[in-house]
């Protein structure tokens, strides 16, 4: 026995469907076809200071030239190192902020509201705000640093390779920290006052109580927090081409930077295409432990 959509019921679809359709078509013109486009022209030679076309089709050799590329691998590098220090920094910032915050006050709920302020300013904006700050003729922190720690006054803090990276680091960590502490907030807000009240009851210190109760219960959400921002960081833009343009030499050079440099500054846009879809297989990756991570918790 066969049975068909009622009329009505098929208007109601059609409906359903016109009403996304805005936005289907949204994603697949930003989204879908830069993709796809990308990724032909990965398999392409092009070089804009050859042709204005694409080039005849060179298979792999893309991907195999990056994989051979000693600056592709330094740029790996650095994004690995910014991607650790970032989110060590940040969600460890974060929690500190949360079990501070983890307590009522007369100033609590604007603390926390004042919290997602430095998430909300441009990725732009802060990397030439804190470009102006650690200038050594000018910068507002260079001084502060000078004065409170000596040692640091001939610090070139955006000229020294280390240090670079770390204010680098910074500029992501001083968004970010606050809203996962936020997030945090909210995951401490969901424990049952009478688990700490037992553990405090069967003799437990303060330390204790966190090690033992409070951080088993945060580290499902604690690693789906990891994995987000694990995902931001590794296709930051925005603040290595303004703070230190992938300097100095190239030792804040990040794969999206790289592949910018590669389309931009040098015309191979067929090298930076594959470049381009090696951040998408990485992104891809670490977007699907993400969603498995969700899946376990909702699961549970």
């Amino acid at each position: 026995m066969t049975t068909t959509t009622s009329p009505p019921r098929r208007r109601r679809h059609a409906v359903a469907y016109l009403h996304l359709a805005p936005a289907l078509i949204a994603i697949v013109l930003t989204t879908v076809y830069p993709l796809a486009s990308a990724l032909i022209t990965s398999f392409r030679h092009w070089r804009l200071n050859e042709t204005r076309e694409p080039g005849e089709f060179v298979g792999l050799e893309q991907y195999q030239r990056a994989f051979t590329d000693a600056t592709f691998y330094n740029s790996a590098w650095v994004t690995l190192q910014y991607t650790v220090i970032s989110v060590v920094l940040s969600v460890g910032i974060g929690l500190l902020i949360a079990l501070v915050l983890n307590r009522p006050g007369r100033l609590s709920a604007l603390t926390k509201a004042l919290l997602i302020l430095p998430f909300a300013v441009a990725p732009a904006l802060k990397g030439f705000s804190w470009r102006f700050m650690f200038n050594p003729e000018y910068g507002v922190y260079d001084h502060m640093l000078g004065v409170v720690l000596p040692f640091t006054d001939d610090v070139n803090w955006l000229g020294d390779p280390f240090w670079a990276l770390m204010v680098l680091a910074m500029t992501e960590v001083w968004g970010w920290a606050p809203l996962i502490g936020l997030m945090l907030l909210g995951g401490l807000g969901s424990i049952s006052p009478e688990v700490r009240d037992a553990a405090r009851v069967d003799g437990a210190s303060p330390w204790q109580e966190f090690w033992r109760v409070t951080f088993p219960l945060l580290r499902p959400l604690l690693l789906i927090i990891v994995f987000l921002k694990a995902v931001f960081s590794v296709k930051v833009f925005d603040q290595v081409l303004t703070t230190t343009g992938g300097g100095p030499g190239r030792a804040t050079e990040t794969l999206n930077f790289f592949a910018y440099a590669q389309g931009f500054s040098f015309l191979d846009i067929g090298y930076a295409s594959a470049i381009s879809w090696i951040i998408v297989l990485v992104l891809g990756v670490l977007a699907a432990l993400y969603l498995i991570s969700m899946t376990r918790q909702e699961a549970k």
